[in-house]
C-alpha cells in the first residue's frame, strides 16, 4: 500500500514552529532542523517543495528565513501531503478482469466486463476519497491548538526562547 513518507511528518511538525517560535520572526531550516534533531539537507529539500506549493515563502539576510505564506488556518495537512508528495493514489487499478481465463483473448468483450470501473476500484476510490477529506479538513491553526491543550506552556515558551536567544546558533 501506498504511504505518506517520512517528508510528510516532518513538514508538518516543522511548520508548527513558523507562526510564533520566535516572535514570529522567519526561522532558517538550519535551526528547525537542529531543533527537531532531523537532517538539514532533507528538511532543506522539503521546505524547497513547500515554498514551490506557496505554502510557505523565504527570506534572506540575516534576519532571513522562512515564515508561513498564508494563514495556518488556510492551510491544510492536504496541501502539505501534495506538496510534499505530490498527487498521488491509494490504489492503481490493474484492472485485471480483462485478463481472466474466459475473456482474455476474445475480441468481443461483453460490456458488463468493460464498462465502468469495477466494484473494487469505486470503494478503493471512495477510501481515497475519505483521506482526502479528512486531510482537507484539518489545518495547520487546528494542529497548533491540539499540540497547545496537551504540551504544558512552560515548554511552549522553552522553544520560543531557544528559537528567539539563538539556541541553534552555539
Amino acid at each position: 500500500m501506498a504511504t505518506f513518507g517520512k517528508g510528510v511528518e516532518y513538514a508538518l511538525h516543522c511548520l508548527l514552529y513558523l507562526p510564533g517560535a520566535a516572535d514570529g520572526a522567519p526561522l532558517t531550516v538550519g535551526a528547525i532542523a537542529r531543533f527537531q534533531g532531523v537532517s538539514e539537507t532533507y528538511l532543506a529539500k522539503i521546505f524547497t517543495k513547500l515554498k514551490k506549493a506557496g505554502l510557505v515563502r523565504s527570506s534572506i539576510g540575516a534576519q532571513g528565513g522562512y515564515e508561513l505564506a498564508r494563514p495556518a488556518a488556510e492551510i491544510t495537512f492536504w496541501d502539505v501531503v501534495v506538496a510534499v508528495e505530490g498527487r498521488l493514489n491509494l490504489f492503481e487499478c490493474r484492472n485485471i478482469r480483462n485478463g481472466s481465463a474466459l475473456y482474455r483473448d476474445r475480441k468481443d468483450k461483453p460490456s458488463w466486463l468493460i464498462s465502468g470501473p469495477c466494484e473494487i476500484h469505486k470503494v478503493m476510490m471512495e477510501a481515497e476519497q475519505q483521506v482526502q477529506l479528512t486531510l482537507q479538513a484539518r489545518t495547520l491553526a487546528w494542529l497548533d491548538q491540539e499540540v497547545k491543550k496537551k504540551v504544558p506552556r512552560r515548554e511552549t515558551d522553552k522553544m520560543v526562547k531557544w528559537f528567539s536567544q539563538g539556541e541553534w546558533n552555539k
